[in-house]
């Protein structure tokens, strides 16, 4: 018998017929089985999938970069970092004469308590540049959402010498354009600076710094 030749039986049993191969029929055969091992890796691909972290989780807590050359002076900008509203101010000249005039009216003006203030930010602008401030929009008595109060002069709920910053609208906390508290009210702590540092002259990364790399 040739190696061209398949031996096959009837279904009485009768003497095996010698019929050639057909190359069109390993050919389809072939094809029939590739094509139902990969209909089992596109099934298997979408469950082992599943395992795999989603987009927001892996962005959840990622650092955030912000372009400051975006950002017109005397305008706030917020983004958001693990879950936070993080504020980044552009600060004019006469944002930063305000700060000093108020010191003494503030709870805690060189931001001497811990835990809100990262030694670069330990200074008179509170920040790591005098032009932009960064920290975090989350009230530190209960957790509100303070409003910009950027314009200085009277306001309703704010003193007549106002000289710009942030009103929390749920109890009446006031902060200055530094996120710095003033006394005698709800908040006991100035708003939070969160770890950044600049990456290029005009390019902050918010959620790294000396002591928390990514």
């Amino acid at each position: 018998m040739s190696q061209d030749s398949t031996v096959h039986h009837d279904d009485e049993g009768a003497a095996p017929l010698n019929l050639p191969n057909d190359p069109n029929r390993r050919f389809w055969i072939g094809a029939t089985c590739a094509v139902g091992a990969a209909g089992g890796a596109a099934l298997a691909a979408p469950f082992v999938g599943t395992f795999a972290p989603s987009e927001k989780a892996r962005a959840a807590g990622a650092p955030v970069e912000v372009d400051l050359s975006t950002i017109p002076p005397g305008e706030i900008r917020t983004v958001e970092w693990r879950g936070k509203p993080v504020w980044i101010l552009h600060r004019t000249p006469e944002m930063l004469a305000g700060l000093s005039k108020i010191n003494n009216e503030l709870a805690d003006p060189d931001s001497d308590r811990p835990g809100f203030t990262p030694p670069y930010a330990k200074n008179e602008w509170r920040s790591r540049e005098p032009d932009f401030w960064v920290g975090v929009a989350i009230c530190t008595h209960l957790g509100c959402s303070p409003t910009p109060r950027l314009t200085p002069g009277p306001q309703a709920s704010l003193p007549d010498d106002w000289e710009g910053g942030s009103l929390c609208p749920c109890h009446g906390s006031t902060f200055d354009n530094a996120g710095r508290v003033y006394k005698n009210k709800p908040a006991p702590d100035n708003l939070e600076v969160p770890p950044y540092e600049y990456i290029s002259a005009t390019r902050i990364r918010i959620g790294t710094d000396e002591d928390n790399k990514a």
